[in-house]
């Protein structure tokens, strides 16, 4: 995979469960964490007492956190709303010339600033809330 620009990396939600997603707001940073816990199978037998790891076992988790200005009123809104509800909704993360992560998320920090002179930002933090799916991209 070439270069690629940090702002073509997308954040899109479905509110409306339809598969209708609409991108929530202009990023300036990003970035996605996939994590996965292991599960320790080591026992008196495993060779030379190093650890042993069960495979496919532990509990996997995406973490989404980005910083930016909303594109509009309605974006920001949308992502309050969907804060304050609690809500969980289908979220996509468009990775330019790598492919699309789709799943549930809920949206687990939502901050606020701004200086005197400049514009407010946002910081959004999404955690997975159930599978996640890869596609890749063409």
């Amino acid at each position: 995979m070439v270069a690629q620009k940090g702002k073509d990396l997308l954040l899109k939600i479905d509110t409306a469960g339809n598969g209708s997603y609409e991108t929530i707001a202009g990023l300036r940073s990003r970035q996605i964490s996939f994590n996965t816990q292991s599960v320790d199978s080591t026992d008196s037998e495993s060779a030379g007492r190093w650890r042993e790891l069960l495979a496919g076992a532990g509990l996997r988790t995406a973490s989404i956190n980005g910083s930016g200005i909303f594109k509009d009123q309605t974006s920001d809104e949308l992502a309050r709303a969907t804060f304050f509800d609690g809500a969980i909704h289908s979220w996509q993360i468009i990775i330019p010339d790598f492919g699309v992560v789709e799943g549930l998320f809920q949206i687990t920090t939502l901050e606020y600033s701004g200086q005197h002179n400049t514009e407010i930002t946002f910081e959004l933090v999404l955690e997975s809330a159930g599978e996640l799916t890869f596609t890749v991209a063409a």
